[in-house]
């Protein structure tokens, strides 16, 4: 029976490690082609290692790779990305989080249909909005900007920090609530001083959703911004269409890694809080 389980696991590891060097292989053509010379790439063996290794991709596509007709890399692209995703994850995130509060502990007629409203919000498309939204930016005077950009990823994430935090504090015991308000605590002591600190779970998910989504975006940064304005997923796809001769794959790839550089920091940091986020408001909601 022993021996049975030993081979039972070991055949488990056995396909695990398999789907994860299936997953990782595009990770790691990426960073090894990022590192290589053009002309080794150009002898076409994508997965060995480089026999001279350089930096000279790296530098070009952070100071002075051709994206249309700048040359000046990808770097101010890479701040446009931060300078977007930074307030609109705090900004919904936070919107989220009243939200939630709300509709869990200050209950009101009908809450569960605006609830249903704005859980409807999460599934529609990004298509659909482009035009409406393009007008509402044009009326705000904040149209092709980095503030235009950030309204637009503060609307459209806002249905889904209100899911998580709904779900979150539907779990929160209502009698810590009462107690406070008994003691006199209001509506902003109550949820600053008693429910956000014991919310870290649902924030970290929180983060790392809208981080990646705003982050990873590439429809909204291309319809709503241009030029210096634009994000570093509008530059990558600019850089590797304004190339003209012999491509520069080691400099399309190291422009790639920076890119996604931030996304892994952020899982690696906060990753294994994920799940344990998720599944703290699965019990009850």
């Amino acid at each position: 029976m022993a021996r049975r389980n030993t081979l039972g696991r070991a055949l488990l590891y056995a396909v695990l490690a398999v789907f994860a060097i299936a997953y990782l292989m595009p990770l790691y053509v990426m960073l090894v082609t990022s590192f290589k010379p053009l002309e080794e790439i150009h002898q076409g063996n994508m997965l060995a290692l480089p026999e001279t290794w350089t930096f000279a991709p790296w530098r070009e596509a952070w100071g002075s790779a051709c994206i249309g007709l700048e040359c000046s890399g990808v770097h101010g692209y890479f701040f446009n990305s931060i300078r977007i995703v930074v307030p609109a994850v705090l900004i919904s995130g936070l919107l989220g989080a009243f939200n939630g509060y709300v509709l869990t502990k200050w209950r009101f007629r009908g809450h569960k249909i605006v609830f249903g409203l704005v859980l409807f919000s999460c599934f529609i498309p990004f298509q659909i909005i482009l035009l409406p939204m393009a007008r509402v930016l044009g009326i705000l005077h904040i149209a092709n900007s980095t503030t235009g950009l950030v309204l637009v990823h503060i609307v459209y994430g806002i249905g889904f920090t209100t899911l998580f935090f709904r779900n979150f504090y539907e779990s929160f015991p209502d009698e810590l609530v009462r107690a406070a308000k008994l003691d006199g605590a209001g509506f902003f002591t109550i949820f600053f001083r008693i429910l956000l600190p014991a919310s870290i779970p649902i924030i970290v998910v929180t983060i790392i959703w809208q981080f990646t989504n705003v982050w990873n975006d590439f429809l909204f940064g291309v319809s709503f911004t241009s030029g210096d304005s634009a994000p570093i997923t509008v530059a990558l796809n600019n850089l590797v269409n304004s190339s003209t001769g012999v491509k520069a794959y080691n400099v399309n790839m190291a422009a790639a890694m920076v890119a996604a550089v931030p996304t892994l920091i952020v899982y690696i940091l906060a990753g294994k809080y994920f799940l344990r986020g998720l599944m703290s408001g699965s019990v009850k909601g």
